[in-house]
Order: structure tokens, then sequence, then C-alpha cells
């Protein structure tokens, strides 16, 4: 039955089904908008690994279990270690990161809870991106924020399970 989750067992893995085929695939250019915005984002000049710990932590606030693995995948192909991949849902009081990527991951993190505070983006959290980002790399982060986001709650919406396309 398609959107359950069905178990038998408590050892047992649950299926988890999607309710519907992915809207990327089925609306024509739709795939192609969201894919562009990605490569203009990435444009930037912002490191991949960068981009990548973004559309995790993104991925891990919405409980996007599809991104949350792919993004996984795509830091450990970058070369990073498993314990800062694992550490990224626990990244403030990680030591693996740097002050770029924490300021990444803040702005992320503001920007994808929005509704959470008066401010979305508080002047302290601003000047501490603009002090390691250039306008045209924060440019760039805005964009993959936002653009992980649309992919996060139409895959919610869809409950489109990891690992399946």
């Amino acid at each position: 039955m398609s959107g359950t989750i069905e178990s038998t067992s408590l050892n047992e893995i649950v299926e988890v089904k999607a309710r519907m085929p992915h809207p990327a695939f089925l609306l024509e250019g739709a795939m192609d908008a969201l894919q562009s915005l990605t490569t203009v984002a990435g444009s930037a000049g912002i490191p991949p690994v960068i981009m990548h710990l973004v559309t995790l932590r993104a991925s891990q606030v919405n409980g996007c279990s599809w991104c949350t693995v792919e993004h996984s995948a795509e830091l450990r192909a970058d070369g990073v270690s498993e314990a800062r991949v694992a550490a990224v849902a626990a990244w403030r009081e990680a030591p693996y990161f740097t002050a770029q990527e924490r300021a990444a991951l803040a702005l992320t993190v503001a920007v994808t809870r929005v509704a959470d505070r008066p401010d979305a983006v508080p002047d302290e959290l601003w000047a501490e991106v603009a002090a390691v980002f250039t306008k045209r790399q924060i440019a760039g982060l805005l964009i993959e924020i936002g653009t992980i986001n649309v992919w996060n709650r139409i895959n919610a919406a869809i409950r489109q399970p990891a690992g399946q396309r």
C-alpha cells in the first residue's frame, strides 16, 4: 500500500513507499529547473564540501530521509571523515568544522527555520557570514539553501523514502 509503513517485528526493516512518483519527474522541465538552481549556486565559488554540508544540514532539520542519505554520501565522496559526517547533526558542539563551515551551517539552520524567531537571520549571524564569505558566495549559499528546502518539502509531502527515486 503506497504511503504506509508495514512491520511485523521489532527487528524487521520497515517498508516505506512514496505516495506518488516524484513531481520533478512528472512535470516537464521541473527537474531541469531545480538542477539549474543548484548549478547557479555552485558557480558562486563555494567549496563543494560546504555546499554538501549545507544540503545535509537542511535535510536533517527538515527530516528528509532521501536527501539526508544522499548528501551524507556526497560528503563521503568528497573525502569527509565519517566522524565529520555524523557530527553535522550536532555541529555546534563538534570540533570538526571551520569558522566558514560553521557560518554556513548556522545560516542554513536560520534560513531553514525562518518561523522560529522574529528575526529569521539576526544581524549577528549575518555579520558572521559576511566576515567569511563574499556577497557572491552568500548569494550562492542562499540559493542553495532555498533549493534544498524545496527538495525537502516536496520529498516530505510525498514521503519519498531514502534510497528510492
